[in-house]
C-alpha cells in the first residue's frame, strides 16, 4: 500500500522459527536474527537459541543458553550479545548476566546484576549498558539503574530511578535515556522520566495523561507517543472495568508538555499488548489484543507528515505478545501468541515504491 513519496509499506515472510515461543529475546548482528530462550508450548523457559541467516534464510541452532529464562534483555556489543536478567524455570527473576561469543558460537557468563530482576529495561551507549529497573524476587518493582562497563566486567550504580518499575519503555535521545510508564505489581505506571548520562540527575516530566496497561510507545521526530492499552478505571469508579482503547497520546520533547490527540486522530483499532514502531516518519501499530475472541491481524500507520491513520497490509499471522525489533526499513515481529506460541517471523518493510 503506498504512503507517498512513492514509498510503500509490505509484509516479508521469513522461515518459521524451528522452536515456537512467546517472550523470546531478540537481537541483530551482523546479518543474523538471534532469538534466544522464552517460553516454549509447555509454558516453560527455555534454554534454546536460533538464528536466522538473512541472506540464505535459514535457521541455525545455537548453543543453548546457560540459563534458561524469557523475557530477558539484550543487548549486542560487537562480536557480543548480553542477556540480562528475565525470569527462570521456576519462575523466579534471573540475576544471571550471559554474553553470546558470536565468532566462537559458545556462550560466556558475565557479572551478575547485584539483585535479580524481571522486566529490566536495557540500552547501550558507546559500549556501556544501562539496566534501569525491573521486578525482584520479592515482587516489588525495582528502581535501581546499574551501568555494565565490558572491559572490566562489572556493574556500577547510578542515581535510582524516581519511580520504581517494571517492564518500562526506554529511549535513547541524545545524552538522555527517557523511561516511560512500565507496572508496579497489576498496576500501570504513567510516570514520564528521564536519566542524563553527561550529568548523572534525573528529570522528572509530566506523567501520561491517561493510565492504560500493556499500551504501546515509540519515539519519532522528537516525540514520544504513548499508544491504545487496556484503560484502567480511575480510584473512585468502583464499577468501571479495564477495556480496550484506541487512545493515542504525544508528548513534545521541545515544549515539555503531552497532548491528547482529538477522537479523529485515534488509532482505527482499539488494541492492547501489540507491536509499535517507527518507519519512514510514520508510527505503525501491528496486531495485539482487542475486543475480538481471537489475537488482531491489523496493521495501521500514523504519518506523521499528514496527521492521520492509514490502513497498512494485513499482519500474515494474526498475534498478540510479540516480540519485536527494527533493523533499517525492517520492523521484524517475532513469535507471540496466535492459538498458542508461534513460530512466526515477519517483518513490515518500507521500501521504494515501483
Amino acid at each position: 500500500m503506498a504512503t507517498g513519496g512513492g514509498r510503500a509499506f509490505a509484509w516479508q515472510v521469513f522461515p518459521p522459527m524451528p522452536t515456537c515461543r512467546v517472550y523470546g529475546t531478540v537481537a541483530h548482528q551482523d546479518g543474523h536474527l538471534l532469538v534466544l530462550g522464552g517460553c516454549g508450548q509447555a509454558g516453560l523457559p527455555l534454554d534454546t537459541a536460533e538464528t536466522l541467516d538473512m541472506a540464505s534464510h535459514t535457521w541455525l541452532a545455537l548453543a543453548p543458553l546457560p540459563t534458561a529464562r524469557a523475557g530477558a534483555a539484550a543487548v549486542v556489543l560487537g562480536k557480543q550479545v548480553l542477556v540480562v536478567g528475565g525470569v527462570d524455570e521456576v519462575q523466579s527473576p534471573v540475576a544471571a548476566v550471559e554474553a553470546f561469543l558470536a565468532d566462537e558460537g559458545r556462550w560466556e557468563r558475565r557479572a551478575t546484576l547485584p539483585q535479580a530482576a524481571m522486566g529490566v529495561a536495557t540500552v547501550e551507549r558507546d559500549g556501556m549498558v544501562y539496566a534501569l529497573g525491573g521486578m525482584g524476587s520479592d515482587t516489588a518493582p525495582q528502581a535501581q539503574v546499574r551501568v555494565y562497563e565490558p572491559r572490566r566486567d562489572c556493574w556500577l550504580s547510578l542515581p535510582s530511578m524516581p519511580t520504581p518499575c517494571y517492564g518500562a519503555s526506554t529511549f535513547l535521545h541524545g545524552n538522555k535515556i527517557y523511561v516511560l510508564g512500565g507496572r508496579q505489581g497489576k498496576l500501570p505506571v504513567t510516570a514520564f522520566e528521564a536519566f542524563d548520562l553527561e550529568a548523572c540527575t534525573w528529570t522528572r516530566h509530566p506523567s501520561l495523561p491517561s493510565r492504560r496497561a500493556f499500551a504501546g510507545c515509540a519515539m519519532a521526530e522528537g516525540n514520544v507517543f504513548s499508544l491504545g492499552g487496556l484503560q484502567q478505571p480511575g480510584p473512585h469508579n468502583f464499577y468501571s472495568r479495564p477495556h480496550f482503547v484506541n487512545t493515542v497520546e504525544m508528548f513534545d520533547l521541545e515544549h515539555g508538555s503531552w497532548t491528547k490527540l482529538p477522537r479523529g486522530l485515534r488509532m482505527r483499532d482499539k488494541r492492547a499488548d501489540f507491536v509499535v514502531g517507527s518507519l519512514g516518519g510514520h508510527i505503525v501499530a501491528i496486531g495485539g489484543l482487542g475486543n475480538q475472541p481471537c489475537p488482531l491481524g491489523s496493521v495501521e500507520s500514523f504519518s506523521l507528515a499528514r496527521r492521520r491513520w492509514e490502513a497498512l497490509p494485513a499482519m500474515p499471522t494474526a498475534r498478540c505478545s510479540c516480540s519485536s525489533l527494527q533493523a533499517g526499513p525492517r520492523l521484524f515481529v517475532i513469535g507471540g501468541v496466535a492459538q498458542g506460541p508461534s513460530q512466526a517471523v515477519e517483518a513490515l518493510c518500507l521500501h521504494d515504491g515501483v
